[in-house]
């Protein structure tokens, strides 16, 4: 399921959850987004300068993944208390989802989970079929930027992409 670094591997089918998300608790996972491509960005915590640098990158990124039809959802083990106020201090108004109790279960199912008690800088993109497409793993300190979701989501196919809204 995974590669010798842990991270699940392109082909595998996506594990299935629903975690509370930002603002409001409301439970959200890649399921109710079937025949839509997903991006799962785990990140290692909120309030954190690598972290607030990468989600408002995808926030600024969002328009280029929406013309893809994609849903992004970010991922970290904080609350969704957290979320919402760094959601709210960072402008991010894509979907936090808080991997919180218990800690890390959907990273570690994804083999995004580090020993440290977070959960890693990874990526994973996911097929309108629920499988996944892409996945990358960077070192905690390092954004991986947007350009590789984007790759990810052209190898899709372009009769995916969908006019400006």
């Amino acid at each position: 399921m995974s590669d010798p670094n842990g991270l699940i591997t392109p082909g595998q089918v996506a594990p299935g959850f629903t975690l509370p998300a930002s603002p409001d608790g409301r439970e959200v996972g890649p399921g109710q987004f079937r025949g839509r491509p997903v991006v799962l960005a785990f990140y290692p915590a909120d309030w954190t300068p690598v972290c607030g640098d990468q989600m408002a990158l995808y926030q600024a990124a969002l328009p280029e993944l929406e013309r893809y039809d994609a849903v992004l959802l970010g991922i970290s083990v904080d609350s969704v208390d957290s979320h919402r106020a760094f959601a709210e201090s960072r402008g991010i108004r894509f979907p936090l989802l808080a991997d919180f109790e218990p800690k890390g279960e959907v990273s570690r199912r994804y083999g995004a989970y580090a020993p440290r008690g977070q959960s890693d800088r990874a990526l994973v993109v996911i097929d309108p079929d629920g499988r996944v497409a892409w996945s990358h793993l960077s070192p905690p300190e390092v954004n991986p930027g947007v350009d590789g979701i984007l790759d990810a989501l052209e190898q899709l196919g372009t009769d995916r992409r969908v006019s400006a809204r």
